[in-house]
């Protein structure tokens, strides 16, 4: 990307940004602290009128590298302002002197109030506009409007970007409410809310934003939420510094490779493949602004999440009707998937006339459609607002169909990252819970199923239970189907596999190759025929050693199909086609004799194959065929050449 130097070393990074009302000097003012123009588009500057995000940045007197987000502050605009207001460490309030609050001072106020934004500077621009006594009722007004909001404590800068007046105090002063400033979490799981997005001509898609929950790092392999675009990071930019690492507060600029910049919309969420589910359903407790109309039952609202913007309804969980300020829980039911972690803040504005009603934070991130007025279902959400992660996560997976969650779903539910999911799994596992299957490397790996004990000891019990009563009646087959056991036991196919790898490793059930695919059984299960059966099996098998490449029909020796099956199953017999079976070991040597052939002239002919190995055009034609379906060979005219799968048989002898 541009202006690239040397990488340079980890360090914090915090992200402001700017709120206030139109021609207040929110960007005349970033543009006097930073030195650069955050106004990028040519109508904004020939407007003289900020329309879209602007980005700046600057070193504090305490050594902080801090962004700076500047968002346009004409009502009209007030979207754009909503996408770049997310994951800030503190926000500067914007009043100009010769003003005071104005309309979009108290909308943009709201947002911040809603959004838990709890440091903040109020700054007085403008000051050398007016006289003292002016100066003094801008920042009285001021003091008013911010009472009952998290500004209300904070304190008030003066200054004038054209005299330089106060904007050192307001370096000072922004310095020490950021030294204060705790480490932010870092689950482990990057998310980058996606504002803008472009392309550079020999690196091709970047996207920019800021960064949450984890560091990004060249060279990992990202996804594109929620159409799961898969792609990786080529370069990362703060500040238009090359870095090999991102860390959580910084703004960044990613170079991605395989995603499309059409691919890409302001409001996609950059993540690692896995870590997050998209979800239109999600369960918010919502609180209404002091002058908001009232939120009834399927109203229609627009929701702002991160740097996204989805149109959806509400459902009303716990009341007929929101009034102003009130509060409660809602699900919203959204148009267009979003990508949301449980303790995410949002914003709701209704659609039409366009205001700011209120917002919240998300309490379950992959909801299920709920009754109104549900009692388990408001105290269960009570319990996710408020609850322990180790009682989130025994919550989840108690109350999930089967009593088994993936791991990854959990912790998207939670918005928990894995090191911090090694800590609460591990109190958890083996008292309450387990993993299926067992990984005693890494508790959140990506294809593991946290289940309770009960319920685990429960499919243990009815497996071994319908293997038992399968082997009963059928003593001569090694195992039952395996897509058969997985259906009847109504599991779906990945966590099926995880039982059966826990079950294997303790030696319970064993996994078998049968002619007709992949089977299990009891471990302590064996194939035993009765003596007349093992007479009948043995003059066959003794007579397709008389005549291996021409065997005789297996109906002429008083053979079951059950006792057919358990040959071909022991890997004693091939069935080729009705009526006609061959020796594994002349079959293989079929095999042998097809694939060096093959090697050597480049296709084999069914003549060649009858001729080489001294038998008749049905035998032939019979063993081809079987080989075609096997994927071992391949038609190709009148000849076959080698097929895809012929790599994972028998190797061509030398």
């Amino acid at each position: 990307m541009k202006n690239d130097t040397n990488s340079s070393p980890l360090e914090r990074a915090f992200t402001v940004g700017t709120a206030g009302h139109v021609d207040h000097g929110k960007s005349t003012l970033v543009r006097a602290l930073t030195g650069i123009d955050p106004d990028r588009l040519a109508e904004e500057k020939a407007r003289a009128m900020t329309i879209d995000l602007g980005f700046a940045w600057l070193t504090l007197p305490g050594g902080q590298s801090v962004s700076v987000v500047d968002v346009p502050g004409h009502e009209r605009f007030i979207k754009n302002m909503l996408a770049g207001v997310g994951g800030l460490d503190a926000a500067l309030l914007i009043v100009a002197a010769d003003e005071g609050p104005m309309p979009q001072t108290r909308e943009h106020l709201a947002i911040l109030d809603l959004l838990g934004i709890t440091r903040g500077l109020i700054v007085l621009t403008k000051a050398d506009a007016v006289e003292a006594d002016f100066l003094a009722l801008a920042a009285e007004a001021t003091r008013e409007a911010v009472t009952s909001t998290t500004f209300a404590d904070a304190p008030i800068v003066v200054t004038s970007a054209t005299t330089g007046q106060g904007l050192d105090d307001l370096k000072t002063a922004l310095a020490d409410m950021l030294a204060a400033v705790p480490e932010r979490d870092a689950h482990g799981r990057p998310r980058l809310p996606i504002d803008r997005a472009f392309t550079i001509s020999g690196f091709g898609t970047v996207v920019t934003g800021t960064l949450l929950d984890g560091p990004l790092v060249v060279g990992q392999e990202v996804e594109l939420l929620p159409r799961g675009i898969r792609g990786r990071v080529r370069g990362v930019q703060t500040h238009r510094t090359k870095r090999d690492v991102a860390l959580p507060g910084s703004r960044v600029a990613v170079n991605i490779s395989g995603v499309a910049v059409e691919d890409v919309r302001r409001g996609d969420v950059l993540t690692l493949p896995g870590a997050i589910v998209p979800t239109s359903l999600v369960d918010v407790r919502v609180r209404l602004t002091a002058g908001a109309p009232p939120l009834k039952q399927n109203d229609p609202v627009e929701l702002f999440l991160g740097a996204s913007e989805v149109p959806g309804r509400v459902t009303l969980l716990d009341a007929e009707m929101l009034d102003a300020g009130g509060t409660g829980f809602v699900q919203l039911r959204l148009a267009a998937p979003v990508v949301a972690v449980r303790g995410d803040r949002f914003i709701l504005r209704r659609p039409s006339p366009g205001t700011t009603i209120g917002g919240g934070v998300v309490v379950d991130a992959a909801a299920r459609r709920h009754r109104r007025f549900h009692t388990e279902t408001l105290a269960r959400l009570s319990d996710l607002e408020r609850g322990t992660p180790a009682d989130l996560v025994r919550q989840l997976v108690a109350q999930s169909p089967r009593e088994v969650r993936e791991v990854l779903t959990v912790l998207s539910h939670l918005g928990i990252g894995s090191d911090d999911a090694r800590l609460v799994l591990t109190g958890l596992l083996e008292a309450e819970m387990m993993l299926l299957p067992p990984d005693a490397t890494d508790i959140v790996a990506p294809d593991a199923f946290l289940v309770l004990n009960t319920r685990r000891s429960a499919l243990e019990r009815q497996l071994t239970l319908l293997l038992a009563e399968f082997h009963a009646a059928h003593p001569q087959r090694r195992g039952m189907p395996r897509e058969e056991a997985r259906a009847r036991l109504g599991l779906p196919p990945r966590l099926f596999d995880a039982l059966l790898t826990y079950l294997h490793d303790r030696g319970i059930t064993a996994a078998e190759r049968a002619e007709s695919g992949p089977t299990v059984r009891l471990a302590t299960h064996t194939v035993t025929l009765s003596p007349a059966q093992r007479a009948a099996a043995d003059r066959l098998l003794a007579a397709l050693t008389a005549s291996p490449f021409a065997p005789p029909d297996p109906a002429t020796f008083d053979l079951t199909a059950e006792t057919l099956a358990t040959l071909a199953d022991a890997g004693q017999i091939v069935r080729v086609a009705p009526g006609i079976v061959f020796a594994q070991a002349a079959y293989d040597a079929m095999i042998r004799r097809t694939l060096d052939t093959i090697a050597a002239e480049g296709s084999i002919t069914l003549a060649q194959f009858r001729d080489g190995i001294g038998t008749t055009r049905k035998y032939a034609q019979a063993v081809m065929e079987h080989f075609d379906d096997r994927r071992l060979t391949r038609r190709n005219g009148d000849a076959r050449v080698r097929g895809p799968a012929a790599r994972d048989f028998l190797t061509p002898s030398k």
